[in-house]
Protein backbone atom coordinates (compact mmCIF):
# COMPACT_ATOMS: atom_id res chain seq x y z
CA UNK A 1 0.00 0.00 0.00
CA UNK A 2 1.62 3.45 -0.86
CA UNK A 3 1.86 6.25 1.77
CA UNK A 4 -0.97 8.18 -0.40
CA UNK A 5 -3.57 5.13 -0.10
CA UNK A 6 -2.87 4.86 3.61
CA UNK A 7 -3.15 8.82 4.40
CA UNK A 8 -6.39 8.14 2.29
CA UNK A 9 -7.83 5.64 5.04
CA UNK A 10 -6.66 7.84 7.89
CA UNK A 11 -8.76 10.65 6.08
CA UNK A 12 -11.86 8.34 5.79
CA UNK A 13 -11.67 6.88 9.26
CA UNK A 14 -11.34 10.47 10.88
CA UNK A 15 -14.80 11.05 8.64
CA UNK A 16 -16.20 8.21 10.46
CA UNK A 17 -16.26 10.50 13.64
CA UNK A 18 -19.66 11.48 14.61
CA UNK A 19 -19.84 14.94 13.95
CA UNK A 20 -20.50 15.59 17.58
CA UNK A 21 -17.00 14.27 18.83
CA UNK A 22 -15.88 15.93 16.02
CA UNK A 23 -16.32 19.23 17.01
CA UNK A 24 -14.99 18.64 20.52
CA UNK A 25 -11.40 18.08 19.20
CA UNK A 26 -9.61 20.47 19.90
CA UNK A 27 -6.01 22.27 19.22
CA UNK A 28 -4.85 18.65 17.89
CA UNK A 29 -2.64 18.11 14.72
CA UNK A 30 -3.01 14.50 12.77
CA UNK A 31 0.16 13.20 11.32
CA UNK A 32 0.78 9.70 9.50
CA UNK A 33 4.49 8.60 10.34
CA UNK A 34 6.13 5.58 8.41
CA UNK A 35 7.64 4.10 11.71
CA UNK A 36 6.77 4.30 15.57
CA UNK A 37 9.84 5.21 17.41
CA UNK A 38 12.45 3.16 17.62
CA UNK A 39 11.45 2.47 21.75
CA UNK A 40 8.09 1.10 20.98
CA UNK A 41 8.70 0.23 16.81
CA UNK A 42 5.21 -1.72 17.28
CA UNK A 43 3.79 0.74 18.11
CA UNK A 44 0.23 1.69 16.13
CA UNK A 45 -0.41 5.24 16.96
CA UNK A 46 0.38 8.06 19.65
CA UNK A 47 -1.37 10.98 21.34
CA UNK A 48 1.35 13.52 22.73
CA UNK A 49 -0.80 16.39 24.52
CA UNK A 50 -3.27 17.52 27.13
CA UNK A 51 -6.47 15.33 27.30
CA UNK A 52 -9.29 17.50 27.21
CA UNK A 53 -10.58 16.12 30.69
CA UNK A 54 -6.86 17.61 31.94
CA UNK A 55 -6.86 21.20 30.72
CA UNK A 56 -7.16 24.49 32.55
CA UNK A 57 -6.44 27.60 32.43
CA UNK A 58 -3.06 27.46 32.12
CA UNK A 59 -3.37 25.31 28.54
CA UNK A 60 -4.20 28.52 26.90
CA UNK A 61 -1.84 29.31 24.09
CA UNK A 62 -0.68 25.56 24.26
CA UNK A 63 0.98 24.05 21.07
CA UNK A 64 -1.17 21.73 18.94
CA UNK A 65 -1.84 17.88 21.04
CA UNK A 66 -0.70 15.26 18.40
CA UNK A 67 -2.13 12.24 16.94
CA UNK A 68 0.40 9.94 15.18
CA UNK A 69 -0.43 6.86 13.31
CA UNK A 70 2.49 4.31 12.23
CA UNK A 71 2.05 3.27 8.72
CA UNK A 72 4.58 0.77 8.82
CA UNK A 73 3.55 -1.21 11.86
CA UNK A 74 -0.07 -1.64 10.64
CA UNK A 75 0.50 -2.81 7.90
CA UNK A 76 2.69 -5.29 9.11
CA UNK A 77 0.54 -6.64 11.24
CA UNK A 78 -2.18 -6.99 8.32
CA UNK A 79 -2.99 -9.47 5.95
CA UNK A 80 -5.47 -8.23 4.23
CA UNK A 81 -6.63 -4.05 2.37
CA UNK A 82 -10.04 -5.01 5.05
CA UNK A 83 -7.83 -5.41 7.89
CA UNK A 84 -5.64 -2.37 7.11
CA UNK A 85 -8.84 -0.36 6.72
CA UNK A 86 -10.27 -1.93 10.00
CA UNK A 87 -6.79 -1.32 12.06
CA UNK A 88 -6.26 2.19 10.66
CA UNK A 89 -10.30 3.41 11.91
CA UNK A 90 -9.47 1.19 15.45
CA UNK A 91 -6.01 2.80 15.74
CA UNK A 92 -7.71 6.45 14.82
CA UNK A 93 -10.58 6.19 17.44
CA UNK A 94 -8.44 4.86 20.19
CA UNK A 95 -6.21 8.03 19.81
CA UNK A 96 -8.96 10.51 19.76
CA UNK A 97 -10.28 8.82 23.25
CA UNK A 98 -7.19 9.43 24.41
CA UNK A 99 -7.58 13.30 23.79
CA UNK A 100 -11.46 13.09 25.51
CA UNK A 101 -9.60 11.49 28.46
CA UNK A 102 -10.06 7.78 27.60
CA UNK A 103 -7.16 5.43 28.91
CA UNK A 104 -6.68 1.96 27.87
CA UNK A 105 -8.43 0.14 30.57
CA UNK A 106 -11.57 1.58 29.59
CA UNK A 107 -10.73 1.20 25.53
CA UNK A 108 -10.20 -2.15 26.59
CA UNK A 109 -13.23 -2.54 27.69
CA UNK A 110 -15.07 -0.54 25.03
CA UNK A 111 -13.28 -3.60 22.28
CA UNK A 112 -10.57 -0.91 21.05
CA UNK A 113 -7.71 -3.00 22.00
Amino acid sequence: MTPAQFEELVAHALERVPVELARLVDNVVFVIEADAPADDPDLLGLYEGIALTERDSRYAGALPDRISIFRNPILRICETFEDVVDEVIITVVHEIAHHFGIDDDRLHELGYD
